[in-house]
C-alpha cells in the first residue's frame, strides 16, 4: 500500500515539529507539508494532495472550521483530524469542526511536562486514526472519499428462537458518530416507547457539550447520564467521558449508574459495557445499533444482546466514516440488519414496540418509575 500523505496545519511552530517528527518515525506515513494557518492549508492542498490533513482550530487568517468548510466546499473529502483542547470552549470547537466536516479528532497534550511525553501523546491518539482512516486506498485522485473494498456482509446467526420484544434502545459509536447521530436521533419521535442509552467514545467536557446539541436537535430528551437517574421511555442517556454507562435496578424500576471501573477494548465509557448490563437488566428484551467507529467495541455485547434474544442493528460499510465496529459486529454474526446511515432510524422504529398514545406516554412521564 502507497504511503499516507498527511498535511500538517498549526499556528504552533513547536507543535508542527512534534506532529511532523512523530508521524515521520511510522513508515507507513509522509508529511507532504506543513502550514501555519487554514488559509495556506487551503491553497496548498491541490499542489500537496495529501490523503489526510491535521488541523489547528485556533489559527490566525483562517481558523480550523472555517478552513474545514472551505475545503467542503471544494467537495474535496479529504480526511481531517482536528486538533482539540479538554476546554469547554475546545470542545464547542471541535464539535462545530465535525459539524462542518471534518472526520474525528485528537486532544493536544494538556499539562505535560516534556517534548517527549507531548510525542507519545500524540503518538497514540492520532497514528491509529490516521491509519483507520486512510487505510483504504484513495479512489478518483485526492477528491473522492476513502473507498474501502466491499466486504461481503456474514448473515446473521441462526436463532433457536423468535427475538424478544425491545424494552430499551442501546447505541454504540466512535470515530464518524457525533455527526452519524445526528443523522439518527432527530429522526425518532418524542413519542419513542423505551428509553435509550449511548456510548459515544468522547473525553469529558465534550460528552455534555455533545448531549446538550443533540437535545436541540431531537423531539426527543437527551442529557449527559448522572448516576441514579430514572429510565424513562423518550430520554437519551449519554455516557460521560471517562465513566462507563450500565443500568441498575431497584424493583422494578432501573436507573443509569456510571463507574470508573477499567476499560474496556481501551475505552471508557466501553459500548461492551453498557451492552452487557442492558441485557442483564432487561433479560435480553434490548434492541442494539452500532454506528460508524474504529476498533472492535460492542461486538461481544452485540453477540450476548442476540443469545439473550434482542436485536442488533448495524450501520454498513458504504456510509461508515470507519467501517471497524460496525463491521467487526456483522462479521461476527451478531447483526440481524447491517444498513445504510440513511435508513437507521427507520430499522429502529420497525422493532421497537408501537408507540403509547400521547396521553399514556406522557402518564408514564410523569408518574412512572419513581
Amino acid at each position: 500500500m502507497n504511503e499516507i500523505r498527511v498535511m500538517v496545519v498549526d499556528d504552533s511552530v513547536v507543535v508542527r515539529k512534534i506532529v511532523t517528527d512523530v508521524l515521520s518515525e511510522d513508515p507507513m506515513i509522509t508529511v507532504v507539508g506543513t502550514a501555519p494557518n487554514g488559509r495556506l492549508a487551503v491553497a496548498k492542498l491541490e499542489q500537496l494532495k495529501p490523503d489526510l490533513i491535521t488541523m489547528d482550530i485556533e489559527m490566525p487568517e483562517m481558523n480550523g472550521i472555517e478552513a474545514v468548510r472551505a475545503i467542503r466546499a471544494t467537495r474535496n473529502r479529504v480526511p481531517i483530524i482536528m486538533f482539540s483542547t479538554l476546554t469547554e470552549r475546545g470542545a464547542s470547537a471541535t464539535l462545530d469542526a465535525l459539524s462542518a466536516g471534518a472526520n474525528d479528532y485528537v486532544t493536544k497534550p494538556a499539562n505535560v511536562g516534556s517534548v517527549a511525553q507531548s510525542m507519545e501523546s500524540v503518538r497514540q491518539q492520532l497514528t491509529p486514526k490516521i491509519k483507520a482512516l486512510t487505510g483504504r486506498p484513495l479512489t478518483g485522485g485526492p477528491t473522492a472519499a476513502p473507498a474501502a473494498a466491499p466486504v461481503a456482509v456474514r448473515p446473521p446467526a441462526p436463532r433457536a428462537r423468535a427475538p424478544k420484544e425491545p424494552a430499551v434502545l442501546v447505541i454504540g459509536s466512535s470515530t464518524g458518530g457525533p455527526e452519524a447521530l445526528t443523522k439518527v436521533l432527530p429522526l425518532l419521535p418524542a413519542s419513542l416507547p423505551v428509553p435509550v442509552l449511548l456510548v459515544q467514545h468522547m473525553p469529558p467536557v465534550f460528552t455534555r457539550q455533545f448531549a446538550q446539541r443533540l437535545d436541540r436537535l431531537c423531539a426527543l430528551t437527551v442529557v449527559e447520564a448522572a448516576d441514579g437517574t430514572p429510565l424513562l421511555p423518550g430520554t437519551v442517556h449519554i455516557a460521560p467521558g471517562d465513566f462507563h454507562l450500565t443500568i441498575g435496578s431497584s424493583g422494578a424500576a432501573r436507573r443509569t449508574a456510571l463507574n470508573q471501573a477499567p476499560p474496556e477494548n481501551f475505552c471508557r465509557p466501553a459500548v461492551d459495557v453498557l451492552f452487557r448490563s442492558a441485557v442483564a437488566a432487561y433479560d435480553g428484551a434490548v434492541l442494539g445499533v452500532v454506528l460508524t467507529g474504529m476498533g472492535s467495541d460492542g461486538r461481544v455485547g452485540a453477540g450476548q444482546i442476540r443469545e439473550a434474544g434482542g436485536s442488533v442493528i448495524a450501520q454498513d460499510q458504504a456510509t461508515s466514516v470507519v467501517w471497524g465496529m460496525p463491521g467487526a459486529v456483522t462479521q461476527a454474526g451478531f447483526a440481524d440488519e447491517v444498513v445504510p446511515l440513511g435508513r437507521v432510524a427507520e430499522a429502529v422504529l420497525r422493532l421497537l414496540p408501537t408507540p403509547r398514545p400521547a396521553a399514556a406516554f406522557a402518564a408514564a412521564r410523569a408518574g412512572g418509575l419513581r
